[in-house]
């Protein structure tokens, strides 16, 4: 084969050793490269995370399980489990549905859908959370009808739910639609001609291809509700021992000047968020090695 290459028309353009030649760096911008990318790391993200474990144990082990036991870190710890034990779920029946109906088929008010699924990625937390108070506080759109019916949203644990689902709605969704896309209709059309009914499909022919971009979506989905902090912090009324998230604990208590247990909280949030990259790592090597078999 020749090393004259020649572009579209029979220009020639050089030869491949000179076209290889244009796209490689040389070394000394390689490893000013790599050590940028390693500072940066190390500086942003590895040490703050040192600094969590070593400020945690500073004081000793003994304090450490006495911060974690303590009744109002108890109660922020099961708090936290049980947002995010409601808010995936619901976002996982919602992004499923979402993304099939979005790849699947065309309707009235298809990009609409698509650009309010991405409205927590532009909203602040905050302001998230404010619009909550606004619809279900005592002085909200439907706050006297709630209070008339002694049904409370706000400053319990239901505000806190709707909060988290809110933040978290997009993850799932986001990760299924190109992977659907991708998928294409081919098979499920296939097995709906061999007879097979739509939960049949689903379940032996589009969920064996989403799954890694299902599980995925789920592992950031729950990454993002236990770490939440601007929506909760607003619709949770900071009440110690029933509204208050471990975010929301470790803030309390840094502002006490208890350091030793905000950090001791702060790291079992930390673990939390550690666990979860290395089921994200997993995965992430999973879905890969399955598309290159």
């Amino acid at each position: 084969m020749s090393d004259v290459l020649a572009a579209p028309g029979g220009v020639l353009y050089g030869t491949r050793f000179e076209r290889n030649a244009a796209t490689r760096e040389s070394a000394w911008f390689k490893w000013v490269a790599i050590t940028v990318a390693l500072a940066f790391f190390a500086l942003f993200l590895l040490l703050p995370l040192v600094t969590v474990f070593v400020e945690a144990f500073r004081k000793g082990i003994d304090t450490y399980l006495t911060a974690l036991s303590e009744p109002e870190a108890w109660s922020a710890i099961r708090l936290t489990l049980l947002t995010a034990a409601i808010a995936v779920p619901a976002n996982l029946i919602f992004g499923v549905a979402a993304a099939w109906c979005i790849t699947k088929f065309e309707f009235p008010g298809k990009q609409l859908l698509i650009t309010f699924i991405d409205l927590p990625f532009s909203v602040s937390p905050v302001i998230a959370g404010l619009i909550y108070v606004l619809l279900f506080g005592a002085q909200g759109w439907l706050g006297p009808w709630l209070a008339e019916h002694d049904i409370k949203i706000i400053f319990a644990v239901p505000g806190i739910v709707l909060a988290t689902i809110f933040v978290t709605f997009p993850f799932i969704a986001r990760e299924l639609i190109p992977v659907m896309q991708a998928q294409g209709r081919e098979e499920e059309e296939a097995a709906i001609v061999l007879g097979a009914s739509g939960w049949q499909t689903f379940w032996h022919v589009t969920l064996p291809n989403i799954k890694w971009g299902l599980l995925y979506g789920v592992i950031l989905c729950n990454a993002r509700a236990m770490g939440e902090f601007g929506a909760v912090s607003v619709v949770s009324g900071h009440i110690r021992g029933q509204t208050n998230t471990m975010p929301l604990h470790v803030e309390i208590l840094y502002n006490e000047y208890n350091f030793a247990a905000a950090f001791a909280v702060a790291s079992l949030l930390a673990l939390l968020a550690l666990v979860t990259l290395a089921i994200k790592s997993w995965v992430e090597r999973k879905a890969a090695l399955r598309h290159i078999g």
